[in-house]
């Protein structure tokens, strides 16, 4: 997160693929919500921001999670491969992604 931050911090830009918006939505209404704020003024919070970028699900996108067979979860499958085809680095703690070797890790 660290990381995350820095970036966020130095006015960097920031790309989260579209299937984030879903999992963060997810986690927003479990039974022990993953958020300080409401979805909602969390969403807009983000939308507002313009140091971040919502990369969506593309063909190209889609033709790669075919690929990424070694991870058992769509979504990360979907964020692996959105990284992968625009070249990204990605910032994440999944100890089964940063296992998996297929894209640059930021831990």
């Amino acid at each position: 997160m660290q990381a995350l931050e820095s970036a966020v911090r130095r006015g960097q830009p920031v790309a989260l693929s579209a299937i984030s918006l879903l999992e963060i939505a997810v986690l927003a209404s479990g039974e022990k919500p993953a958020l300080k704020v409401p979805l909602e003024e969390f969403f807009q919070d983000l939308n507002s921001n313009p140091v971040f970028r919502i990369l969506p699900l593309t063909y190209e996108v889609a033709l790669e999670v075919a690929s990424l067979g070694v991870l058992r979860d769509p979504a990360d499958r979907a964020i692996v491969a959105t990284a992968r085809v625009h070249r990204l680095r990605l910032v994440t703690s999944d100890r089964r992604i940063i296992g998996s070797k297929l894209v640059q890790a930021i831990e």
